[in-house]
């Protein structure tokens, strides 16, 4: 029988301080007494058939010629196997968190990381990498269940030290508070949920957030960006992934600056009291109308575009009607306060009781009369200014008749008329 013969090796490398299974292939190797790597036999081996022999490489150091020897001699091909000094070692891993889905893209940095034949996370092998160069390897993280998995490079000099990668579970929002603020934007919103640690970027209906701040792993504070009115999906991105867009509980509504148009009645009294009517656009969920600084005393919103409210007590002249919303404070519609008209003095005080008798009826707040009233009996009356108007005394029975103004602020203070019959004949 001819002496063996041995066609190859593999791996054909290993660490220096041996350790390494290496397949040996060739024929003749029924009853091998020996496996040599140089000159020093192998750690241990076993044949497997009659053209394989698995062995394990001894210490050593460069490259060496493998042998076996069986009862007919000793196989004379030369097949190398190197040893590899400087075995790989891991200082950093960029990212170092990823989703439990896995795919994120990893780079690895160390030494010694040229030949490696395995990148493990947690000892499941990379889904792919790719070796940069002796200090760099980019790896794509495969699924790991969420926690922390142990990253490992292995070289022909040996496995390297280990880094940790945290597998993390995709951020989930479950919550928003305010959930509603103005298109301008600048509204400060809590965010609650899952999986917020590490998080890169926080968006309101795509729009990036003006800035933000993790408080925790369940939390982060927000500040709106400007955004066109209507509802916005807010999301939250990290490592792990992106939050649902399409979930309920994680859309802000950015809410129209209100308008006014108008204010029915435009004056009332300096007493407060009056019921007036707000008229303009995006009025829905009016938190507060004011005159000037005060609270109007109460306010219903009917509609979109319409508000009751009841005027608060205030100093007589103009006052600035605003209404605030989630959208922020509209612009100011002018409303006057009106001082209560007094009746000084009436001229002439006395008349005949048909009608046709012109009175100047002299006192303050007299702009806005409404109305003239002798009695229940309404004359027809002229405003000429603040202070004075000209009234036609109706007809009526002999004898002192209650006289008195009404305007926007009120109904004055009666001054006396009377009434004298004409003498018989």
């Amino acid at each position: 029988m001819a002496a063996p013969v041995v066609s190859s090796v593999s791996p054909n490398q290993g660490p220096a301080a041996g350790g390494t299974t290496v397949t040996v292939t060739g024929t003749g190797f029924t009853g091998a007494t020996t496996v040599r790597f140089g000159t020093k036999p192998a750690t241990s081996f076993t044949v497997n058939s009659n053209a394989q022999i698995t062995a394990v490489s001894p210490s050593g150091t460069g490259t060496v010629n493998v042998t076996v020897t069986t009862s007919q001699g000793t196989s004379t091909q030369q097949v190398f196997f190197t040893y590899v000094t400087g075995g790989p070692s891991l200082t950093g891993l960029t990212p170092a968190q990823g989703t439990v889905a896995g795919g994120t893209t990893v780079t690895l940095t160390g030494a010694n990381l040229t030949g490696a034949t395995a990148v493990s996370f947690g000892g499941v092998p990379a889904t792919s990498f790719t070796v940069t160069s002796a200090t760099q390897i980019t790896a794509v993280a495969p699924p790991h269940a969420a926690g922390s998995a142990a990253v490992t490079v292995t070289t022909p000099g040996g496995t390297s030290n280990a880094l940790t990668f945290t597998y993390v579970t995709a951020p989930a929002v479950t919550g928003l508070s305010p959930a509603q603020g103005p298109s301008s934007g600048g509204t400060t919103v809590t965010l609650t949920g899952t999986g917020f640690t590490g998080a890169t970027a926080v968006s309101f209906g795509g729009v990036p957030a003006t800035s933000f701040t993790v408080t925790s792993a369940t939390q982060i504070t927000a500040v709106t960006p400007p955004h066109t009115a209507g509802s916005a999906a807010v999301t939250v991105t990290t490592p792990a992934g992106t939050s649902n867009p399409d979930d309920p509980s994680a859309y802000f509504f950015y809410a129209a600056l209100p308008s006014l148009t108008a204010v029915t009645p435009p004056s009332g009294s300096t007493a407060g009291g009056t019921t007036v009517v707000l008229t303009g656009n995006d009025l829905l969920g009016a938190t507060a109308v004011s005159f000037d600084a005060a609270p109007a005393t109460s306010f219903t919103v009917d509609s979109a575009t319409q508000i009751t409210a009841v005027t608060p007590p205030h100093t007589a002249g103009s006052a600035a009607v605003t209404v605030t919303t989630p959208g922020g404070t509209g612009n100011p519609v002018s409303y006057v306060y009106v001082a209560a008209p007094t009746l000084l003095s009436l001229v002439p005080a006395q008349g005949p009781t048909h009608a046709g008798t012109v009175i100047t009826l002299t006192g303050t707040g007299l702009t806005t009369t409404s109305e003239v009233r002798f009695g229940s009996t309404p004359a027809a009356f002229t405003v000429v200014s603040p202070t004075q108007v000209t009234a036609v005394a109706p007809a009526g029975s002999a004898g002192p008749v209650g006289v008195t103004v009404v305007t926007a602020a009120g109904t004055s203070n009666p001054l006396f008329y009377t009434r004298v019959a004409s003498p018989g004949i």
